[in-house]
């Protein structure tokens, strides 16, 4: 779909001017001649908007045209004179006639078509339907929080988002006791590990393996986009060493204590020396390992190569033999401690041991990518929140405004109506609309829309089973919400090309490309290249502009020396006299040494010196010395000029043949339709200072 987007765009591109592109600034002044100014700007045409073109009965306003010129002529202060605009009209009444074509044979009714559009109209919506300014204020925190990382540890208490009041209250009131303990002077690691619901935090037993260590809640470092976003807020917001209050995510809830802070590092690149430990290492060993260590520090002190320490050294055996290069990273990608070390280092500086989970490493630091600025980050920013849960802040309030913007009114009571109806039935996704068949009472309205209790009961049998909760109450109301933000949703939709002159102009602009695209693809793109019999007589009207030269069908035995030369040519006549082939002949004279090679073609002049210094005529020619070699040519056949066959040129053609069907359909769109400008509206957009 995009390429074809694409395509109509290039398609009504006007000599490097695109009718329909991106959105630009007006030009507001520019210069006809040198003492001569002009206002483009259609903010200043009268409110009365003149017509400019008609179209048999489609009136197009002089302020409709400079608004496309405006979007399409990109340059601030752009030099334009009058033969210029004059010339963009006639390209502009081209695409209209064409568009105009395009409605008069129906193309807009295809199902190819609406479905088409659909597609884009659900794209071209999508900035329509939601809070700009809190989708501002989102991109700007993403962008202010990616500008640091932050180290935190938590205590996580599962529950359901679809939980009941009660469920609800007893996950509750267990994180709160978890976070008197830890005010109260209790460490947080050991409360974690204690009664954390977040399994990382107490140690692993696996089978067959070591144990796994427990992060006792610590998380390590992170940034923007690397935790839920409620979680994300708190660790952000809350100072380091102080417990946050609860907190509720899609996993339960959480209470969160920021451990450290530190400027954004970005995307880190290091090396590594890594002496693995385990937790069954004997005092020798540890004793052991610990002179390695000390070791390794002299050597890294007395200037010894990196790399040449870590390929002695390290246990780590998928980077040792690349100098212990690892992947570039971010920091939620290391153990913490690891990260820790980095932060502060400059780039080629190794570290002191560093003790993780894995064992000690000698890290150092090989490159570094800081945090883009906000102008580089933005598009990226921009498709993760749309991404994210937090992109349901900008729909909520725009839900909201909306409903207060059409009066949005419920009755409660009938919503309990409706859900009274419900049974068990409902979790498992066998109940019926039909318990509710005797509600019928309008109980929702907003806008110009009414809903009644049939309609939401139709909703729930759509959209029951598969409940994450046995609390029938609680699924309603969330499926009451969720329905009445669709219906809210699909209300605003409907009525965008009417509240919105941009969404609307948008809505044209492709609707009118993809009419151009289908219908030139028709009359030019494709007929050029299916019209066969019509291509071949459009060759044979054209085939004189492109000619090859004169030319000759020549070998040429290239020897070394004049003596080898003289000795061969002979020769070469007599085999060439009984038709033997040049490259046998070759073969003749290099059975005892080799002394000549040849080369062989199709030569035009300028083509071959060698060529070009003999006359040209079908025989042997005479040794000539050229660029240091003794040449004898022999030219079988000169071919006169001639043009060149369809095939050798047939993508030129196929071009040529398109641009005259092009012209060709425009002069019958000219005369199959009335059209008249109206010079006078045209003169008054030139308007002296």
């Amino acid at each position: 779909m995009k390429t074809k987007l694409l395509l109509f765009l290039l398609l009504i591109a006007f000599q490097g001017q695109v009718i329909y592109g991106q959105k630009t600034k007006p030009i507001t002044k520019t210069s006809v001649n040198s003492k001569t100014q002009i206002e483009l700007n259609p903010q200043n045409i009268t409110k009365a908007e003149p017509v400019l073109l008609t179209i048999n009965d489609e009136k197009i306003t002089l302020a409709d045209f400079l608004a496309v010129y405006n979007k399409n002529n990109t340059a601030k202060n752009e030099e334009i004179n009058r033969k210029d605009l004059e010339e963009y009209l006639d390209l502009f009444i081209n695409f209209k006639l064409k568009v105009k074509e395009a409605g008069r044979l129906k193309l807009d009714t295809a199902s190819s078509f609406i479905s088409e559009l659909e597609g884009y109209r659900k794209q071209l919506a999508q900035p329509f339907l939601i809070d700009k300014d809190v989708n501002d204020n989102l991109l700007n925190e993403a962008y202010d929080r990616s500008k640091s990382d932050v180290r935190a540890s938590h205590i996580l208490i599962r529950v359901d988002q679809d939980a009941s009041p009660k469920d609800s209250l007893a996950a509750w009131n267990k994180i709160m006791n978890a976070r008197k303990r830890i005010v109260g002077g209790e460490d947080f690691g050991k409360v974690a590990a204690e009664i954390s619901e977040d399994p990382s935090a107490r140690d692993q037993i696996i089978a067959g393996r070591p144990p796994v260590k427990g992060n006792r809640g610590d998380l390590g470092y992170f940034t923007v986009f690397d935790m839920v976003y409620p979680f994300e807020t708190a660790a952000y917001s809350n100072p380091v060493g102080q417990v946050s209050m609860p907190i509720r995510s899609s996993f339960g809830y959480h209470i969160v204590m920021v451990t450290d802070k530190q400027k954004a590092m970005g995307r880190i690149q290091v090396a590594h020396l890594l002496l693995v430990t385990k937790p069954d290492d004997t005092p020798e060993i540890i004793q052991k390992r610990e002179k390695t260590i000390q070791e390794i520090q002299q050597k890294i002190d007395n200037k010894v190569p990196f790399e040449d320490l870590v390929k002695e050294y390290s246990d780590d055996k998928g980077s040792a033999p690349k100098g212990g290069l690892l992947p570039w990273f971010g920091p939620n990608r290391m153990v913490p401690e690891f990260v820790s070390a980095i932060y502060g280092m400059k780039k080629n500086e190794i570290s002191k041991a560093v003790q993780t989970m894995y064992g000690y490493h000698f890290i150092k630091l090989l490159d570094y990518k800081g945090v883009p600025s906000f102008e580089e980050s933005k598009n990226e920013l921009k498709m993760k929140i749309a991404r994210d849960i937090r992109s349901n802040k900008s729909k909520d309030a725009f839900i909201n405004r909306l409903k207060e913007e059409y009066k949005f009114v419920s009755d409660a009571k009938a919503l309990d109506a409706v859900i009274a109806t419900l049974d068990t039935s409902f979790l498992t996704g066998n109940w019926s609309s039909e318990k509710a068949s005797k509600l019928n009472r309008p109980f929702i309205s907003f806008g110009n829309k009414s809903y009644s209790q049939s309609d939401f009961a139709q909703y729930l049998q759509k959209n029951q089973g598969d409940a994450k909760t046995e609390n029938i109450k609680t699924l309603a109301h969330a499926k009451y919400d969720k329905w009445i933000d669709e219906i809210i949703m699909d209300y605003e939709d409907s009525r965008l090309a009417e509240k919105h002159k941009e969404f609307r102009d948008l809505m044209k602009e492709y609707r009118d490309g993809i009419l151009l695209f289908e219908l030139t693809d028709q009359m030019v793109w494709s007929k050029a290249v299916k019209d066969t019999v019509g291509l071949q007589d459009f060759y044979e009207d054209i085939k004189h502009n492109y000619q090859h030269p004169k030319r000759v069908d020549a070998t040429i035995f290239k020897f070394n020396d004049e003596k080898s030369a003289k000795k061969s040519i002979k020769k070469i006549n007599s085999l060439l006299a009984k038709n033997i082939p040049a490259q046998e002949i070759v073969e003749v004279l290099n059975k005892k040494n080799n002394i000549v090679e040849i080369e062989s073609g199709l030569y035009a002049k300028g083509d071959n010196a060698v060529i070009d210094s003999f006359e040209w005529k079908s025989g042997v020619s005479d040794i000539v010395f050229t660029n240091g070699e003794y040449n004898i040519a022999h030219i079988s056949k000169v071919y006169e000029m001639e043009p060149k066959s369809l095939n050798e040129i047939k993508g030129i053609v196929i071009s040529e043949y398109q641009n005259y069907l092009e012209k060709e359909w425009i002069k019958s769109l000219r005369n199959s339709y009335k059209y008249t400008v109206d010079k006078s509206v045209f003169e008054s957009v030139f308007t002296k200072n």
